[in-house]
């Protein structure tokens, strides 16, 4: 089992059976380290949920090859539903830590519910996921078409290329466009963050409500100011670098994100006074 050493316990913001660790500055790149460790023993499998993202990615790049309005939007959308996309990749980290060994049936467990030879009905575990991830799905959705509203009527010429959006808007001498997309943009993905930083995983591992999950995610932030901000901008980085190698880097960067973001949640919160969603 790895080790999560470096928090001390919070019991003065501690609720519903969940205390809130502090960690250093430092510590988002140990829980990269970690999630390089879980990808590398992982192999393929997790390799495999990078290719799938990559080929999402260049099907967004297609839809948006003249209407790159829309792939500024589409890319901080996209940041804000990849906890959910990442969900069968907490869970191999899951059984690595537990001393199991995943592989493609936690996989299939996981998006499943695949046991026995056949799946099985989710049970009310999987659905509360579901209902977290449609609601990050519809706060993408609704960005997306903001940013893309804000480029195309506040522009002053159609924004067709990158180079375009770099002249017009963010190097614009007049106007404020790029200060509002960014302001606005960030009045969104900053709550969304705070609200899924740990949700997922700890659905995932513990039986717990949405509203539970999502308040213990908001005391991991207040908490931990610092550290929550070099994480959110490493994620951000990483996602950047990866749609800036042609989504070739989004192969391994991704699936690194998610064993990472596993790592993170070990760290930053104590919910072993919670019932385990498979128990061992």
């Amino acid at each position: 089992m790895p080790n999560h050493p470096p928090s001390a316990l919070n019991p003065a913001i501690s609720r519903s059976s969940v205390l809130v660790r502090t960690v250093n500055a430092s510590q988002p790149l140990s829980w990269l380290a970690m999630g390089w460790r879980d990808l590398m023993r992982c192999g393929w499998v997790s390799v495999l949920h990078g290719v799938v993202i990559a080929l999402a990615g260049a099907l967004m790049l297609w839809l948006a090859r003249d209407r790159f309005w829309f792939l500024a939007g589409a890319f901080s959308g996209f940041l804000l539903v990849a906890p959910v996309l990442a969900t069968s990749l907490y869970a191999l980290s899951r059984d690595h830590e537990h001393g199991k060994q995943g592989g493609l049936a936690t996989v299939l467990a996981t998006w499943l519910n695949w046991k026995n030879g056949r799946i099985q009905p989710w049970g009310e575990a999987q659905w509360r996921m579901v209902r977290f991830g449609v609601l990050l799905a519809l706060a993408g959705t609704a960005w997306v078409l903001v940013s893309a509203g804000l480029i195309t009527w506040l522009a002053p010429v159609p924004i067709t290329s990158p180079l375009v959006f770099i002249e017009q808007v963010v190097l614009a001498r007049q106007g404020w466009l790029f200060e509002v997309w960014l302001a606005l943009g960030g009045a969104l993905v900053a709550p969304i963050f705070a609200s899924t930083v740990v949700t997922i995983p700890l659905l995932l591992d513990r039986q717990i409500s949405v509203a539970q999950a999502i308040d213990a995610s908001w005391q991991v932030i207040f908490a931990n100011p610092v550290p929550m901000a070099i994480w959110g901008g490493l994620i951000m980085l990483l996602t950047f670098l990866g749609f800036a190698t042609a989504l070739t880097g989004l192969v391994l960067l991704m699936p690194l994100l998610g064993h990472a973001s596993w790592h993170a949640y070990r760290d930053l919160l104590d919910a072993s006074a919670l019932p385990e969603q498979e128990p061992r």
